[in-house]
Formats: C-alpha cells, sequence, structure tokens
C-alpha cells in the first residue's frame, strides 16, 4: 500500500532532505584527485551526526559504509574504500539520512577535474533525465509516466536505462512502495495523488543497460565496463505539483 504522508510528516522529511542535500554540497566541494572514498565517506558521516542526524545506509542489510560511492564504470552500491580518486574519473555519491524517524536519500554523479566531453554529456543527460521524471510527478498521473519520461530522453541521448535497480517510496521506511522504475510505457501504474513521496533515481549507462555485482556482494558495474551515471532525489507530489524535498 502507498501511504499519502500528512504535512507533519511531509515537514519531517523536509528537514532530512535538506540534510541529505547539504551533505552533497559539502562533498562537492572537497572532491579532487587525490582524496580516497573512505575519507569522503568519514567526511561525511561526521556532517550528519554534527547535523543531529543518522546515517541511513550505515548498517543497512549490513551495508558498512554512509556512503555509496560509484566510480566511472560503477553504477550503485560502492563500499569506500583506499582507493583514490583520479583526475578524469566520475563518481557517484549516494547519500540517505534519518532525521526524527524519516529518511531523506539522493544521489549526484560528480566530475573529478577535468572530465571528457563524453563523460560530462552522460552526466548531463542522466541529471536532465531526472528532471523529466519529476516533472511527470503530478497529481492524477499514472507512475509508470515518471518511468517513460526518464527512459525517453535517456535513450533519445543513445544512452541505455539500467533495468536492475529502480527508485521506490519513502517516509518513515527508505524503501516503501511504489517502486520506481526508470523505464516503461506510460500510462500504467497507480494514480499518482498528493502526498506521496517518491525516490526518483535514474542510472544511466554508456554503453549497454546490463549490470553485474562484484564478488565483495555489493558494488555493481556495467557488464561492458562502460560510464554510468546516476542522480536521484526526493520528492513529495503535491496538488501544486512535486517538490523536491532534497535540495538547499
Amino acid at each position: 500500500m502507498i501511504v499519502c504522508k500528512s504535512e507533519r510528516e511531509i515537514d519531517l522529511m523536509r528537514q532530512a532532505g535538506r540534510i541529505v542535500a547539504k551533505t552533497h554540497e559539502f562533498l562537492k566541494e572537497r572532491i579532487a584527485p587525490g582524496i580516497t572514498t573512505a575519507q569522503i565517506d568519514s567526511l561525511a558521516e561526521e556532517f550528519i551526526l554534527n547535523n543531529d542526524a543518522e546515517p541511513a545506509f550505515k548498517g543497512y542489510q549490513g551495508f558498512p559504509s554512509t556512503v555509496c560511492v560509484a566510480i566511472n564504470e560503477g553504477v550503485v552500491h560502492g563500499i569506500p574504500d583506499s582507493r583514490s580518486l583520479e583526475e578524469g574519473d566520475i563518481v557517484g555519491l549516494d547519500i540517505g539520512v534519518i532525521k526524527n524517524g524519516y529518511y531523506g536519500d539522493a544521489a549526484r554523479t560528480l566530475a573529478v577535474g577535468e572530465i571528457s566531453a563524453q563523460a560530462q554529456r552522460l552526466l548531463k543527460v542522466t541529471e536532465d533525465s531526472l528532471f523529466k521524471g519529476i516533472e511527470a510527478a503530478l497529481v492524477g498521473n499514472r507512475l509508470s509516466d515518471i518511468s517513460n519520461a526518464v527512459q525517453s530522453h535517456a535513450e533519445a541521448a543513445g544512452y541505455s536505462v539500467v533495468r536492475k535497480f529502480v527508485g521506490h517510496g519513502i517516509g518513515s521506511e527508505m524503501h516503501e512502495p511504489p517502486q520506481v522504475p526508470n523505464f516503461g510505457a506510460a500510462g500504467r501504474g497507480p494514480r499518482l495523488k498528493a502526498g506521496m513521496t517518491l525516490a526518483i533515481e535514474p542510472m544511466v549507462n554508456m554503453g549497454d543497460y546490463q549490470v553485474e555485482t562484484l564478488e565483495d556482494g555489493w558494488t555493481v558495474v556495467t557488464k561492458d565496463r562502460q560510464l554510468s551515471a546516476h542522480f536521484e532525489h526526493t520528492i513529495v507530489i503535491l496538488e501544486s505539483g512535486p517538490e523536491i524535498l532534497t535540495q538547499v
């Protein structure tokens, strides 16, 4: 069952979402060649705790870290370690927090120093596909209208959309109904209602959409090892339109 949130719950999610957004802004300023993914994780955890919130991912189903890090061909769920970022890399940072019992969740893919024009285009198209999905999150639309908007934009640019991992409902649990795929025909699924809160998160590959999980049991990479980008926002659907909760 999809739970529509009350005004009080939406306000609590705004607070959680704002901390997620601030954490992303804090990390963005520190992403540079030479920083390790473990250092990124440590900085994020300290920042979240200093804002009177808790890291949502750490310990979730056994995940050991605060931030999911995905470098270059990484798609999602990479575990921070001693690897240093290098000039020309792209790095996806997926961050979740819990504040007053409610969750916020957002992801960005960032450039490390100067990156190729091809990588820049992938990042732009993926982020734009997220916003196309958000624009379709209107009262009265169907859930798959979001999915179709994401897929249409990404594929029109010549990219593919990951099928294996999807967005989700969010609230007092990190993952709530419904699942929000980034692909599919429009006009299907439940009607969107005011008060629904969703995490929309396109994962877009430069090559094929197939992915695989590495031996650590977490890190997901593109099967063809071409680049992948990931952008995500938590939103609430209102009568006046969608509101992004994970922005400053």
